[in-house]
């Protein structure tokens, strides 16, 4: 695919030009109920909650026991795979619990979780900060970002070190601070009080990556955020702090990149695909903290907000904090609604918590309370009558009309077909459906089944695998002995012959030596016959000369 070139984009950037995505919304952004206070740090819970998988990957392997007093920062679970990381301890305390707890997911499943009944004391174990990064290889620094935890803060939480691992080259490193959806201000508070942590964090991603050009990313309706950063970045002419129009959802990967180069990554692809590589803002903060002080991600910025809190703001939360105790911490009016219902997440992507012990993890950025007049619930979908708003208002330029149908008749091959999984789940289209028809509810639900069949076949096709493959290590064997019994067979039989050979031969050699010894006895018995011949001839002869010569003497 053709898209534009580096020198065409940074000419636009320059001249203040940028592209734009196709469909998008723009919802009432109600973020002005919780930025307007400071960040405030949420009160110690009595028990902390913990998953061992706050990220996209495999779970890592549980390194505390019961009864373990741990450090704050220490880790209480090991990587397990090169998509892994490990959890740490966010305080002080004893081990109580390692068992499966409800967590943050639309359809309340449990999850392996390790519980922490705090000490009060918040003692730091050994921290092991890289300040001289630069002059270390980069697969050092690296491993110390793994090792400290690090996930994307800003959406599904995928392992921070995957991507600065990344071989390909890369044009542009994309710093995004959009926070496109409506309510939270997580970001937004973020980027104004701790600007200078980011630009650290940033710091440290340049110098692993080594982009041509850095973009930070900002929706313009923070006018605070952009001129905080950019006083932080002052001194970095290579750091653009660049605004972009006010539209949902800006601050997807995908729509993002399209709105700052104009290109577009492909289906089933990367960013990376296209030369660009993209970080949230909270994990450049995570990062530094990282790298500099040797700190792991422990904790994080939430916005608790909604008419049915009283007190909507942000919150520094350690991860594992229950649900229940932040809404306290806001001080929740359960009065203000029809029943209880608490939103992780915004109004657009976000889901309804079935159980508020639910922990705060590393992608929890919103907890949205809403009064019974605020976000209505209804529950009463209708009939598609094909407006096409939904296709309208579709960022990925899809047909989520199609998709709903088929995904609704279970026909999910044909919703793969309309390229089912290219929804980014934003939510636009149920926004501005007029039969209120929970689009993205239909998506999901296809998603999860399709991803359930995958694996049941996957896990059919290596139980198959494994069949086969002990099919043949029996048939292996069985010729492995077969012919291990013939060579024996054949070993021993020329053992037999070998033995009647040699026989044979000692008893020919032993006739052929008698007859020599006959020969000889015969020859000598000869000779010794002809000698006793040729002495009788002599004897016979000295007889008949003696006599003759007796005869002459009488004549």
């Amino acid at each position: 695919m053709k898209y534009p070139s580096f020198d065409h984009i940074i000419e636009s950037l320059n001249a203040g030009k940028l592209f734009s995505f196709p469909g998008g919304v723009h919802p009432d952004d109600k973020k002005s109920l919780s930025n307007t206070e400071s960040i405030a740090t949420a009160p110690m819970p009595d028990i902390l909650v913990l998953p061992l998988r706050q990220h996209v990957g495999s779970e890592g392997q549980c390194c505390v026991s019961v009864g373990d007093y741990v450090f704050k920062g220490q880790p209480i679970s090991t990587t397990t795979s090169p998509y892994s990381v490990p959890v740490h301890a966010p305080t002080s305390g004893e081990i109580i619990a390692i068992a499966p707890h409800v967590v943050a997911h639309p359809s309340g499943l449990t999850e392996m979780c390790v519980s922490i009944k705090p000490d009060g004391k918040d003692t730091w174990g050994e921290l092991t900060p890289l300040m001289d990064y630069q002059q270390r290889d980069k697969s050092q620094v690296i491993e110390a970002i793994c090792q400290a935890g690090v996930a994307g803060m800003g959406g599904a939480g995928f392992p921070t070190h995957i991507k600065t691992a990344n071989s390909k080259p890369v044009e542009f490193l994309v710093i995004n601070g959009v926070e496109c959806e409506p309510y939270i201000t997580s970001d937004d508070r973020l980027m104004r009080e701790h600007a200078w942590q980011i630009r650290q964090g940033l710091d440290i991603l340049n110098h692993l990556v080594s982009p041509k050009a850095i973009i930070i990313a900002v929706e313009d309706n923070k006018p605070q955020a952009i001129e905080a950063l950019n006083i932080a970045c002052q001194d970095k002419q290579e750091y653009r702090v660049v605004p972009v129009e006010t539209k949902y959802p800006a601050g997807g990967e995908k729509q993002l990149i399209q709105v700052l180069t104009g290109r577009e990554v492909p289906r089933n692809g990367l960013p990376a695909d296209v030369g660009v590589i993209m970080f949230n803002v909270g994990t450049c903060y995570a990062i530094a903290d990282a790298i500099l002080h040797g700190k792991p991600l422990i904790e994080r910025i939430v916005t608790v907000t909604g008419d049915a809190v009283e007190h909507a703001r942000n919150f520094r939360v350690l991860l594992g904090t229950p649900v229940s105790h932040l809404l306290d911490a806001a001080k929740y009016q359960p009065k203000k609604q029809k029943s209880p219902r608490v939103i992780m997440g915004g109004p657009m992507m976000g889901f309804a918590l079935a159980d508020a012990t639910i922990p705060v993890v590393k992608t929890t950025n919103c907890l949205l309370v809403p009064s019974k007049k605020e976000l209505v619930a209804d529950n009463a979908e209708r009939p598609c009558i094909r407006c096409s708003a939904c296709a309208d208002a579709c960022p990925a330029s899809l047909l989520p009309q199609q998709m709903f149908w088929h995904a609704k008749a279970k026909e999910y091959d044909k919703a793969e077909e309309y390229d089912l999984f290219d929804c980014i789940e934003c939510g636009a289209c149920a926004y501005v459906c007029p039969s209120e028809i929970p689009l993205v509810h239909y998506y999901r639900q296809a998603k999860s089944e399709i991803r359930l069949q995958r694996d049941e076949r996957n896990k059919a096709e290596k139980a198959k695998q494994r069949f086969e493959a002990r099919n043949e290590r029996l048939a292996r064997e069985k010729r492995e002995r077969e012919e291990k019994h013939r060579k024996a067979k054949e070993a021993r039989l020329a053992a037999t012959n070998n033995k009647t050979t040699t026989t044979a031969s000692s008893g020919s050699e032993s006739a052929k030596g008698g007859g020599a010894k006959d020969k000889v006895a015969a020859a000598l018995a000869r000779a010794k016959a002809k000698k006793a011949a040729q002495q009788a001839q002599a004897s016979a002869d000295e007889a008949s000369l003696s006599q003759s010569t007796e005869t002459d003497s009488a004549k």
